[in-house]
Order: structure tokens, then sequence, then C-alpha cells
């Protein structure tokens, strides 16, 4: 087995891969595909690229307040993404912007993200769960310790952000209790640069890894069901209050509604002084192998 990546060299290929490759023009960029055990190009990768890529194209001081995308075809992990924006408008205190995630001349997701100058305002928030401290949690690696597989391995030791469960992991095995919520905390396992638009990246990336678990945990199926197929459809974010991705926030999930072989859940992000800093909203492609054949 080769060595293990440091928790600075995961940190450092996820940064890469997000800040993507200029061209020739400025409102087209490229960017690299991260490792997934799937033999997909993972979402979030391609949700946070997209973000970034925006965010690119935007004055400095205005940093992503909300983005709406659409997942609409899996991607080639063997070919770059190449990420074209559109510049719907600049306002006094608001820009939109429109990405398009393209392969092989298609679209594999739109997005429209929306960035805000600072600014005054009302404020409240729904109050942050209770929840174990993240350092009391086990770690993927201890949770899947002795298990050699390749998807293991890389949930243990090369996914670039470190997740812990706060509820029985379902990795191998159903839950025992049937529920439609669930919760993580999450972070980068190394220190990010003190740049507002990669935080919000990374946390872009790091929001489409949980929020479907929520739809499984409800109906006694783990991840390594057999056949199990599952694929993020749409996806929602808006960000509330500046967060860093590199420090532990908890990522709570719950799933209202689940028919048609789609299941909705609604996340929120905590950070450990009890601010809700994001709010997620996702709809995926779940679907599970009939019994009795």
């Amino acid at each position: 087995m080769s060595e293990r990546p440091t928790p600075e060299s995961l940190r450092d290929r996820l940064v890469s891969d997000l800040r993507l490759e200029a061209t020739d023009d400025a409102d087209r960029f490229v960017g690299q595909n991260v490792h997934h055990p799937s033999g997909r190009v993972f979402g979030g990768q391609v949700l946070g690229q997209s973000l970034m890529a925006a965010g690119r194209t935007v004055d400095p001081e205005r940093h992503p307040h909300s983005l709406h995308a659409y997942f609409l075809r899996a991607g080639d992990p063997s070919v770059p993404i190449e990420f074209a924006v559109e510049r719907l408008r600049d306002g006094r205190s608001f820009s939109a912007r429109r990405t398009h995630a393209l392969q092989h001349g298609r679209p594999i997701l739109s997005m429209i993200a929306s960035f805000q100058t600072a600014d005054e305002g009302l404020d409240h928030a729904a109050p942050m769960p209770d929840a174990p401290d993240p350092e009391s949690l086990p770690t993927t690696a201890d949770v899947l310790a002795g298990i050699d597989h390749p998807t293991a391995h890389y949930w243990s030791h090369e996914r670039p952000v470190d997740i812990r469960n706060v509820d029985e992991p379902i990795f191998l095995r159903p839950a025992s209790a049937r529920r439609s919520d669930s919760a993580v905390w999450w972070r980068t396992p190394a220190a990010l640069p003190d740049e507002p638009l990669v935080h919000a990246a990374v946390i872009a990336f790091a929001s489409d890894y949980s929020l479907l678990e929520a739809v499984l945990r409800r109906h006694g199926v783990a991840w390594s069901t057999p056949g199990l197929k599952i694929a993020s459809l749409d996806h929602a974010m808006w960000f509330h209050r500046p967060a860093r991705a590199d420090e532990w926030l908890l990522y709570t999930h719950a799933s209202p509604s689940a028919s048609n072989a789609r299941g909705l859940v609604q996340g929120h992000m905590h950070d450990r002084q009890g601010r809700l800093v994001v709010t997620t909203t996702q709809e995926g492609m779940v679907r599970v192998p009939r019994s009795g054949g």
C-alpha cells in the first residue's frame, strides 16, 4: 500500500484543485479532479470549483451568500473540467454569477451564485443542538480499522476533510435506530489560507459528503449496501456568517421526505461558538435494490 498522505498534503491538494487554472478568457477556468473511490467526479468538488470560478470574477470584498446548483451529468474523472462564468449583475451591494461546469462540450453542473458586500442588519439564528465534542468521537480510520478495502482506505486516510459521526456510523451496517436525522463534525485536516473564498469553496465541497445519509438512516440502509445507487441532483446553500473550514463545524441533517427514488435533506452548520453559519438543502437520487428478485 502506498504511503499515507499527511494532513498538510491533503490540504494542499484540495486547495490547489479548488483554485483552478486561468485561461486567456477572464471568465473561463480549468479545474482538475480530486480522487474519489466511486470512479466518478465527486459532486462537492464541482460545486466548490464552480463557486471558486464565480468568485474569481467578483470584487474580493463581496463574499458568497447563496448558491443554487443542478447536477446534470456524471463527471468523467479522466478529463479536466472547464468552468464558464456569466456575469449576470453587479449592483451596489450584490453580484450574481452563473457558472457552467463543462466536459466534452456539455454541462455537468449549472449554478447561480450571489455575492454581497458585508452589511449591518437584523440578526437572529436557530440555536446549536447539543452534541458531543468532536475530539471525543472516533475518526473514520478508527471506525474502519481492520477493513482491507480501497474505499475504506480512502475514507480513512485520503479524504481531504476529517468527518466524525455524532451518531452510530452506517458505513458497514444500518443504524440500530431508524431516524431521519443525523449529524457530523467536520473540518480540514490542516489550516487553510486566510481567504474567505477558499473557505466558502471548501465548505461547499464538504457539504455534499454526508447530507443524504439522513435518508439512508431512516430506511435502514448502509453505505455498503450492494447495488445502492445514490447521486446528488440539486443543491442549495446560504452562507449566513463568516466561517472557517479548518475549524470544527457541526453539520446536522434532517430529511422531511423521500419518494420517487429521491430524498430531500435540509442541513445546518454551526461553529464551535454556537453560531449558525451555513444552511443547505439537497435532493438526491436514492435507489435501493428490491428484495425478493
